[in-house]
């Protein structure tokens, strides 16, 4: 805000809390997205997808052009490329060069992940419209993502990034504890895109 860049920041906060109760749902469960789409559920511990999904049908109903995402969604981004180096999805390539060399440029590296569309079968549901995640393992990250993507608001450009968001241990002016890694890159890439 006190860059004032000519921006209508619209957040939200999708939070799930992975708990065992009697309202919990279970693997074979189906349940209905905001968006109307079906899904079943293959594993319990990818809930926090399903919550995101329905942010993007709200934040959808803004009709917005940029659309980004953080989520510490899933381990095989974690696996794939360690701590420091969030895995960053995006479905426009200039919008993925700009935050890309904006990470460089401000100590703040990416890494972009293919959104590698023949890994769709991996959600396939002989019983809803998706299933919540793909079976095996493969491709944790990237399926991850493509389940997300199903709940795109039309048209909106989309950044989406599966980040550790934490510092194992410390280093000059990167502290051990919490990091909001991608967000400077973001930030600088907004500011060049949108500064007036």
């Amino acid at each position: 805000m006190q860059a004032r860049l000519p921006v209508r920041l619209h957040m939200l906060i999708a939070a799930a809390e992975n708990a065992i109760s009697g309202h919990a749902f279970r693997p074979g469960d189906i349940i209905k997205s905001r968006a109307g789409i079906t899904v079943e559920i293959d594993n319990t511990d990818a809930e926090g997808r399903l919550v995101l999904a329905d942010a993007f049908t709200k934040a959808g109903e803004d009709k917005p052009e940029l659309l980004i995402d953080y989520a510490t969604l899933t381990g095989a981004a974690r696996v794939a490329l360690g701590p420091d180096l969030p895995a960053m999805f995006c479905n426009d390539h200039d919008i993925a060069r700009l935050i890309s060399e904006a990470g460089v440029n401000h100590d703040d590296p990416v890494w972009r992940m293919p959104l590698w569309t023949r890994y769709d079968d991996m959600l396939k549901s002989d019983v809803a419209d998706t299933a919540n995640s793909s079976e095996g393992g493969f491709a944790g990250a990237i399926t991850a993502a493509l389940f997300l993507k199903k709940f795109l608001p039309e048209g909106a450009k989309w950044a989406h990034f599966d980040t550790f968001s934490w510092r194992p241990g410390g280093r000059p002016g990167r502290p051990k504890g919490g990091d909001a890694l991608g967000m400077r890159a973001v930030y600088e890439m907004l500011k060049g895109r949108y500064q007036s």
